[in-house]
């Protein structure tokens, strides 16, 4: 699979020069800062270690679109080779030391910059001084100045000025008979001559010498290396750059054959990519981003493989295959890296169209925010079961057994860990329970216990979540105005899920944390609401907000009790401001709102059934 040893930097830089070496297109582009290119420089010209950089043949099954390094002449002719790690010090060693130009960098700071380096020949002989301190760094015109630029500090603009400073360009490091040549024509006939010569001899010896030599550890993937294991191994040797995904490696196989993904996704032409057009799905004016804005490029792709890999077993079961010997429904990382073009264009509009219907199944459920969304991985199975269902979908049952599924996969807590099998899963099973076969895994497999509700603490849980979009889709009512939660009033009225009996008048009754902080004592309610409840008893504040309107009478108490009642609560617990009451209640009344959801049976801690530890959420609320 691999071969290890060592390449002169010459010959890697050659490569690179005339093509041979390149990049695969999912690198990024090149970011180095002028210290760390000082910091290299000084380190390979003591014949330190920089650290091995990793290849891959090409001419084998994987297929990226290549580019040249950063600097390198442009070329028609294909690599031999395409750098996976290493891009950056090459790179950098390839602008100093080749290209003969002042390269365009950036200061630690991020300030961009055009830089010269050039080697202090007596502070790099000199073994007491600090070999960084011999990397010197001038600006594009060579000039070192200051007071404003009006006096000049060190003035290398010409190879005599050099010579005369002693200062040696990086860039004729690779070409030393030049600069030698002009050094011997300057002093020839001078009394110094023999001993700046030895200085420069000695240079030569020491640093020069350090670059013409200097030997780079490669490790090279042959061209029969999997894609699976090209994605693999960059994330290993990435660590500090930004993790390479299963996008950035399509979209480079994708590129080989002419297709521009990356267009596709971030748009073009000032046209918006269907990532700013799922981001967009049923977003209001007063929102920023609609439901769908954390949809990865990821997430596309595996509803995408959803639908290839079930036509893939739908062939083979057409061709008598059965049982084991079918083909998986699949959205893990290798199939996504095998998912052909074709299949992408075949599903793609398909899947989006999917997506949106997905954003309108979670807005209709009071679900309006990516932070309010339970789970994020649960949206790609719903996503290609509605766009699979498509108008089937606007039949009762199947509207009723789609969101049965939903409601279980999130109470269960079940999209929380590992969930490439279970999207995979649910994507046939609930399709084939809409269509009248059996109950799906998902949702047979969701528990529900009551006290499982005093544990759930902040929105870490996607059950705390649901409870909340829950209580929003059964019509609860701001206490104030008695609006329900609709888009518009939600984003409009900033309404957020709030304490009912307030965290400070819980403090003073010495209620614990644990508890109030329980979704059995949160709602949906409005800013404005909230800064009116205040810290006060809940006797207290309603009595204010029944004082704010007129006519006074019991109709309006009526109505207040009415709006209270909505939130799936007892309004007579809260005014005698009983919060044990209140909170065994309300466990009882969002169980019951969970079972409806969920078609599912919550189990009470008086049930013959193991009992469960819960995590409870950190406080954040």
């Amino acid at each position: 699979m691999f071969t290890a040893g060592s390449v002169k930097l010459t010959k890697l830089l050659e490569d690179a020069a005339e093509g041979q070496l390149q990049l695969p297109d999912f690198q990024r582009s090149w970011v180095w800062d002028e210290e760390r290119i000082r910091s290299l420089l000084a380190s390979i010209s003591r014949g330190f270690p920089v650290g091995a950089v990793m290849t891959l043949g090409t001419g084998g099954s994987v297929s990226f679109k290549p580019r040249v390094l950063e600097g390198a002449p442009p070329t028609v002719d294909p690599p031999s080779s395409l750098l996976l790690d290493g891009q950056q010090r090459l790179t950098s060693l390839y602008q100093v030391l080749v290209r003969g130009k002042a390269i365009r960098t950036v200061t630690p700071r991020k300030q961009r910059v055009t830089r010269w380096f050039y080697i202090d020949i007596p502070t790099a002989l000199d073994p007491k001084r600090d070999r960084d301190e011999a990397i010197v760094i001038v600006p594009e015109s060579k000039k070192i100045t200051s007071n404003f630029g009006k006096t000049t500090e060190l003035d290398l603009s010409s190879q005599d000025y050099e010579i005369e400073n002693m200062m040696f360009p990086a860039s004729e490091l690779l070409s030393w008979n030049t600069w030698q040549t002009a050094f011997i024509q300057k002093h020839t006939g001078k009394e110094d001559f023999a001993e700046r010569f030895a200085e420069l001899t000695r240079f030569h010896d020491q640093v020069v010498q350090s670059f013409i030599g200097y030997l780079v550890p490669v490790i090279a993937l042959d061209k029969a290396t999997s894609k699976e294991a090209v994605c693999t191994v960059f994330e290993k040797v990435n660590t500090g750059g930004k993790a390479l995904d299963a996008f950035e490696l399509i979209t480079a196989m994708y590129a080989a054959e002419g297709y521009e993904l990356r267009k596709d996704w971030i748009g073009a032409d000032k046209q918006p990519g269907r990532q700013n057009r799922l981001e967009n799905i049923f977003k209001m004016p007063s929102s920023p981003r609609g439901v769908l804005a954390g949809v990865s490029n990821t997430d596309f792709f595996q509803a995408v493989s959803l639908f290839h890999t079930q036509d893939l077993r739908k062939s083979a079961e057409s061709q008598g295959a059965s049982g084991k010997d079918l083909p998986q429904v699949s959205v893990t990382r290798s199939t996504l890296l095998n998912l052909p073009l074709a299949a992408y264009l075949k599903y793609e509009k398909l899947v989006e169209d999917g997506f949106t219907r997905a954003a309108k199944f979670l807005v209709n459920h009071r679900i309006y925010r990516v932070a309010d969304l339970p789970y994020q991985s649960q949206v790609v199975p719903l996503a290609a079961i509605l766009a699979d269902l498509q108008d089937d979908f606007e039949n009762p049952s199947i509207a009723k057994k789609v969101s049965e599924w939903y409601w279980c996969g999130v109470f269960g807590e079940l999209y929380g860990s590992t969930t490439e099998s279970r999207i995979a899963r649910d994507f046939l099973q609930v399709l084939a329970w809409a269509r009248g076969g059996p109950e799906p895994t998902t949702v047979h497999d969701a528990t529900v216990r009551a006290d499982r509700l005093l544990s759930m603490r902040t929105r870490q849980s996607a059950a705390y979540k649901g409870v909340n979009a829950l209580l929003m889709d059964i019509g609860a009512q701001d206490f104030r105005k008695g609006q329900d939660f609709s888009n518009t009033i939600f984003f409009e009225e900033n309404v957020d899920i709030h304490h009912i009996f307030p965290k400070a008048w819980c403090k003073k009754q010495a209620i614990a944390p644990a508890r109030y902080d329980s979704i059995l004592n949160k709602s949906p309610l409005s800013a404005r609401t909230n800064r009116k409840i205040g810290g006060d008893a809940p006797s207290a504040y309603l009595s204010r907000l029944l004082a704010e309107v007129t006519p006074q009478g019991e109709q309006q108490r009526e109505r207040l009790r009415e709006r209270l009642s909505s939130h799936a609560l007892d309004p007579d617990l809260l005014w005698a401001d009983d919060f044990d009451g209140f909170m065994e209640d309300r466990q009882r009344r969002l169980a019951k709102l969970i079972e409806k959801a969920t078609g599912k049976s919550v189990i009470y801690p008086d049930t013959d059934l193991p009992s469960e530890d819960f995590v409870v959420d950190d406080d954040d609320a």
